[in-house]
């Protein structure tokens, strides 16, 4: 057999073996409520090169880049571009764009200091929020009820979004002048597929998707799946990397898809998490620099308080007239919460060489401590005020 082809499949083999254990061993550990995403990152790492060296990242990285494909396009898929007409929506976009601000500062000055190389990709990371991580915590511990929840899905949403198109801009390959048409291009192309589905609507065409979504031709998904992957590689063309691409196609499929939505929701969901997305978090943990960690952890830990510092206090003033104090101090830890996106831009960082090696891996393991310890903490308030009012005297919702 073809030393590299088996070298191939004995790494998909190890890296699947990780993905399934992982719902066993968090099962096992469910008092921890530990996320899955941080069990398949730490498995990664001890099937890799630096410990057991199991598995080669290399030999499964368009899988990888696949599955980071999916795990955009998923977060796409759920966002509801309504949210930003509303209220919440609208203080949502200024805590990021305060959040900016925040992290250009810091960001800059420990640049000035040499801690740092080029400070924009971990000034953005600074940025982000994990609401696809947090959903099943929160949903769990019933976070997400009353008026409460409108501000937690939008400042999570904001906080995936804008700082994916931001990264379009900023860290495309071929400039950012470039990057900002390119996302233009991407966009329109964009609208154009979600206007599709409206040529053929009644027609023949229209009867055989609906027709094979449920049996052995998939029709729904296999297009679905056409549909990334053919905006993955015009985003690539354009030098904006498989984020964009994936993000606009996740935007506009529910628009874009005939027949059974809910149904597709369900394949979209087994293709993607049951496979294509773990291998993304497995192949991640393999390529972490574990040994600049572990020589100079104060990195680890200055870019884990800089998540709550830069992303999380802003909230403070920002929703001062829209939430009572308790529930803006819940609100500070659950967008404080960053690994996905962190992940992400720590891969295509040290792709296109605007990140540091070490930083992309203090970056990461910052990511997987937040997970750990801030929602931990949101819960902990949120238990609290169940059992209280709020400083008026009104119970809160």
């Amino acid at each position: 057999m073809n030393t590299d082809l088996d070298r191939g499949l004995t790494s998909l083999f190890v890296v699947a073996l990780v993905a399934a254990l992982t719902p066993v061993l968090v099962g096992l550990l469910s008092r921890l409520r530990i996320p899955q995403v941080v069990v398949l990152i730490v498995g990664g790492v001890v099937v890799g090169p630096q410990v057991l060296n199991l598995a080669d990242p290399g030999s499964i990285v368009l899988l990888s880049n696949v599955g980071l494909g999916f795990l955009f396009l998923l977060a796409g898929y759920e966002l509801d571009l309504a949210v930003f007409r509303q209220r919440a929506g609208k203080l949502a976009i200024v805590g990021w764009l305060v959040t900016v601000a925040l992290a250009v500062a810091v960001v800059g000055a420990l640049a000035a200091l040499g801690v740092v190389d080029a400070f924009v990709p971990v000034a953005l990371g600074l940025t982000t929020t994990a609401l696809g991580t947090l959903l099943p915590i929160l949903r769990d511990n019933n976070m997400l009820r009353g008026s409460f929840s409108s501000y937690v899905l939008a400042a999570g949403a904001v906080g995936e979004f804008l700082p994916v198109v931001a990264i379009a801009i900023f860290l495309g390959s071929h400039g950012r002048f470039i990057g900002l048409i390119s996302l233009v291009a991407v966009g329109v192309l964009g609208l154009l597929l979600s206007l599709a589905p409206r040529l053929s609507r009644g027609g023949r065409i229209a009867q055989i998707l609906s027709e094979g979504q449920d049996a052995t031709s998939q029709t729904t998904l296999r297009w679905t799946v056409a549909m990334l992957l053919l905006l993955l590689v015009i985003a690539a063309d354009f030098g904006l990397d498989v984020v964009l691409g994936a993000f606009v196609a996740g935007v506009v499929l529910h628009r874009w898809a005939p027949g059974n939505v809910e149904g597709l929701d369900r394949k979209l969901d087994a293709v993607g998490y049951g496979f294509f997305i773990p291998i993304f978090f497995v192949s991640s943990g393999m390529s972490l620099d574990l040994d600049s960690i572990i020589k100079a952890p104060g990195r680890l830990f200055l870019f884990f308080l800089l998540l709550l510092v830069v992303r999380g206090l802003p909230t403070l003033a920002v929703y001062r007239t829209a939430l009572p104090r308790q529930r803006r101090f819940e609100l500070v830890f659950v967008v404080s919460t960053a690994l996905p996106l962190l992940v992400a831009l720590s891969a295509i960082g040290l792709e296109t060489g605007e990140m540091l090696p070490e930083n992309a891996a203090a970056l990461v393991g910052a990511g997987v401590l937040s997970v750990l310890v801030y929602p931990a903490i949101a819960v902990a308030i949120d238990r609290r005020l169940a059992r209280t009012h709020d400083e008026t005297g009104e119970p809160l919702p």
